[in-house]
């Protein structure tokens, strides 16, 4: 199975933290692709990602990833 990426907007590789991911955001992790679907506030600035299969990541807070986040054409 082929994982698949949006090809409307545009993409752009950003650097991630618990603060800063966001619903949408692409990781590359253990050689799969996962997208964000929902984002879980846990105590002391950590969060839980729940990705599109269903898995969950918990991230600290000094948890740094690099993302594809895709925007939007005007």
């Amino acid at each position: 199975m082929r994982d698949r990426v949006p090809v409307h907007g545009m993409a752009s590789t950003v650097e991630i933290t618990s603060t800063t991911v966001q619903r949408g955001d692409i990781l590359h992790i253990g050689g799969r692709v996962c997208r964000v679907q929902d984002l879980f506030q846990l105590p002391h600035g950590a969060k839980q990602l729940l990705f599109d299969t269903g898995e969950l990541l918990t991230i600290h807070v000094r948890t740094h990833f690099v993302a594809v986040r895709m925007t939007r054409r005007r």
